[in-house]
């Protein structure tokens, strides 16, 4: 009897396993099984938070659970940065990543808690962002030679206003600089929206704004736009020819919204998720949303963003370095 009854338990031992196997053979996914979280490292209303928002939309209902973002702002983006840096590596932490938090920050900061690289493993990078250069409407300037000639002049006597160190307000008027052999003076404001408020009233010269943020002051006509700061001229700034071509060859600059997870994510989550965002950022209706973030759809998957990511590094690190800039 008992032998009737352990060769009874063995059977149904082998008839689980041979289910489990077929299961996992099956390629039945056991993530994502609860609720991921979408770290946004800086304030709600920005871009970046604009892109969690719609990623976390489509990508709740493509991986039928909830994506719930979270805004951890400060320090140029470190709190919210660190926090996924030190997360489980579970696919169920990511982060919004930019130009700032994860090629620029340690140029600029020494005790940073993180690193861009070693701390994180790319997933997908969503989009570019560019700036235009814009000055007030009763400017003496209407055109970018003219800036340089008057910066040539006055060492130091032109200002231009930016969200912080490392954004891309500041890098644009960084790579300005060394391309014109320049001065520039910063003056730093908590957001970008109040270098535009100064800049209509005539407290600072010139700003290097994102396209969105930009556009209510243009479309107003209470500014002027000189140039962009991408390679090609823009579709929703037509007209308005890059400043790589007005005097500054080589010039190019444009932020960029990524997503990370932390290291050590296992591949086929980080796979999974390349190929969802891929799908959502080519899908027309989302485009068309990011472009009237002024982003500029992108969605290369894992290698190809870890190869720029990496490209970006070398750049910008190159332009601080140049400008003397030292990590506080």
């Amino acid at each position: 009897m008992r032998s009737i009854f352990v060769r009874t338990l063995t059977a149904v031992a082998a008839v689980g396993l041979t289910a489990s196997l077929a299961h996992a053979q099956a390629g039945a996914p056991a993530w994502p099984a609860k609720t991921i979280r979408y770290v946004v490292p800086f304030s709600p209303g920005g871009v970046s938070d604009g892109v969690a928002r719609l990623m976390a939309e489509q990508l709740s209902a493509r991986l039928g659970q909830s994506v719930i973002v979270e805004n951890k702002p400060g320090v140029s983006g470190i709190v919210g940065t660190q926090l996924v840096a030190r997360a489980e590596p579970d696919g169920y932490t990511l982060v919004g990543g930019t130009i700032t938090t994860h090629a620029v920050n340690p140029f600029f900061i020494k005790s940073l808690g993180y690193d861009p690289v070693k701390d994180f493993t790319p997933v997908a990078l969503v989009g570019m962002v560019s700036n235009a250069l814009v000055v007030r409407a009763d400017s003496p300037f209407n055109t970018v030679q003219q800036v340089i000639d008057a910066a040539r002049a006055q060492p130091d006597g032109l200002t231009y206003g930016t969200a912080g160190a490392g954004t891309s307000q500041h890098l644009s008027g960084q790579l300005f600089q060394s391309i014109s052999g320049t001065r520039l003076r910063q003056i730093v404001y908590k957001g970008g929206s109040q270098s535009m408020v100064d800049l209509i009233g005539g407290q600072i010269d010139m700003v290097f704004e994102t396209v969105a943020a930009a556009r209510p002051m243009i479309d107003s006509k209470r500014v002027k736009v000189l140039g962009v700061t991408s390679a090609a001229p823009l579709a929703d700034l037509p007209g308005v020819t890059p400043l790589a071509q007005l005097g500054l060859p080589g010039f190019e600059m444009q932020s960029w919204q990524g997503i990370f997870a932390p290291a050590g994510t296992p591949a086929p989550v980080v796979d999974r998720l390349g190929r969802e965002i891929a799908a959502i950022v080519n899908s027309p209706d989302v485009r068309a949303k990011l472009l009237m973030l002024g982003v500029a759809p992108d969605g290369r998957g894992a290698e190809p963003f870890a190869q720029f990511q990496r490209s970006e590094i070398d750049k910008w690190g190159k332009v601080i370095k140049d400008a003397g800039i030292q990590a506080d």
